[in-house]
């Protein structure tokens, strides 16, 4: 076991990914989550639960870790930034402040020349009527939100005028593209120009949760170039250190949009695992905890099915799988519907 201790705050599967890659480099790992039943415990050295904003807990956790990560976005940026000031916070807690706020993340988009569909702040009823020409659109939360929590379809001036929401909170709509496919990139800085990049990957989602991932991505080379070339910007413009996956959608045209950024592994990301000789997820732990870059090898095409709500049942109960298929129990408790369960990855 080498003298490095990684934190990670956030305990769910992308957690769990974490720890397990970093076991595999002998990395000892502390996990902070305000889940007492987080399913990432199953799998690190240490497992502390407290609120995010407890300093009592939170110093516990800083003192005995080298590193500190995190495996989403919506932790308070004034807990990551005082935890800064004493432990690596890596990516930066002004990374995730950006990001956790979607329409600062659309301006950085933009000042980089990177093209996002049309958007606008919504911020009180009254201005809903000069917006006519974003629809049809998807009103989301400026803030938090994931796997389509805090998102609202609309057609028509009639459904935006039906909506009961409180716009002080802060609201972006954004207009819809003609959608064709949506793919993304993974992709793990080092430092300055150092990257390690993982092919498109094409995603399906199925209300409004990923279902169904794959590579090679069924796309031409001019958007396969385009989207590692904004990923790549993104990073360096950003300086950031770890994996980074960057979500985008391609219209009946063939043009590209950034949808968003998810600083941190991603779910599209988990067929990496076993389709690549380095994961996303180690790949992130050495990005974090300053090791050695390690050239990327593909292996396989591959294609992951995320196991949604009760499909996980069979699967536990019948564990029967062929050489080619590898099957992921995220061990959450309890089984709800639209939670991700599990996943599994057929290389193909």
């Amino acid at each position: 076991m080498s003298d490095i201790t990684l934190g990670i705050i956030g305990g769910g599967q992308l957690g769990s990914m974490l720890a397990i890659s970093a076991k595999k480099l002998n990395i000892k790992t502390i996990i902070y989550s305000d889940d007492p039943d987080a399913p990432a415990q199953n799998f690190c050295n240490k497992f502390i639960s407290g609120d995010y904003n407890n300093k009592e807990k939170i110093i516990e956790f800083v003192n005995l870790v080298n590193y500190v990560t995190y495996e989403f976005e919506n932790i308070p940026f004034e807990t990551l930034n005082e935890i800064n000031k004493l432990k690596p916070v890596l990516p930066k807690p002004s990374v995730n402040r950006l990001i956790q706020h979607r329409l600062a993340e659309k301006d950085f988009v933009n000042n980089l020349n990177i093209r996002t569909t049309r958007y606008a702040s919504v911020e009180n009823k009254s201005e809903i009527e000069a917006l006519e020409d974003l629809l049809p659109g998807i009103l989301k939360t400026t803030t938090l939100g994931y796997d389509g929590k805090g998102q609202y379809p609309i057609n028509s001036i009639e459904e935006f005028n039906g909506l009961d929401v409180d716009y002080s909170k802060g609201y972006i709509l954004e207009k819809l593209v003609k959608l064709k496919k949506e793919i993304s990139i993974i992709i793990t800085r080092f430092n300055d120009q150092k990257y390690e990049i993982y092919e498109p990957i094409e995603n399906k989602h199925e209300d409004q949760i990923l279902k169904f991932s794959k590579i090679p991505a069924d796309i031409d080379k001019k958007i396969y170039d385009q989207s590692r070339e904004w990923a790549m910007s993104i990073a360096e413009e950003l300086k950031y250190i770890g994996t980074l996956c960057v979500e985008f959608f391609i219209d009946r045209n063939d043009n590209l949009y950034v949808n968003e950024i998810a600083p941190r592994v991603h779910n599209s990301g988990h067929l990496t695992i076993n389709a690549y000789n380095v994961s996303q997820f180690e790949n992130h732990v050495r990005a974090v905890c300053g090791l050695e870059q390690v050239p990327l090898k593909k292996l396989s095409n591959a294609t992951m099915v995320n196991l949604i709500g009760d499909q996980i049942s069979e699967h536990r109960k019948f564990p029967k799988f062929k050489d080619n298929e590898f099957f992921f129990d995220y061990l959450k408790k309890e089984i709800k519907e639209k939670r991700k369960m599990g996943h599994i990855t057929t290389l193909v």
